[in-house]
């Protein structure tokens, strides 16, 4: 077995993690659309299912599709992740801001 078979397969990319991976996501997809679709909850609920369902499937790419482990040995990667993450939700959410103020300083 050749050397990045083995570092393939010790983070987890094997055929079965990616099956897992996708099965429960499939899941986690049709949940909140089954409780739109039939409106068997009430807005507040539906809102808390669609939201709770979002991080669990944000939390199964993360583990099954990008591999990112939460051990020890997976702290870089971790760290790594989070930082780009904040990085991203800092440009996202100061480019809106300064957007509004943008509209708001013109209207005036």
């Amino acid at each position: 077995m050749s050397q990045h078979d083995h570092d393939a397969h010790s983070h987890g990319s094997s055929v079965s993690s990616y099956v897992v991976g996708f099965v429960l996501s499939v899941i986690l997809t049709v949940i909140p659309f089954w409780a739109v679709m039939t409106g068997a909850f009430d807005r507040a609920t539906l809102f808390a299912v669609i939201v709770v369902t979002a991080v669990v499937q944000i939390v199964v790419h993360l583990k099954y599709f990008l591999h990112l482990n939460f051990t020890k040995e997976g702290k870089i990667d971790t760290l790594s992740f989070i930082f780009t993450a904040i990085v991203i939700v800092m440009v996202v959410a100061l480019s809106i801001w300064i957007i509004y103020e943008s509209v708001l300083m013109m209207m005036y």
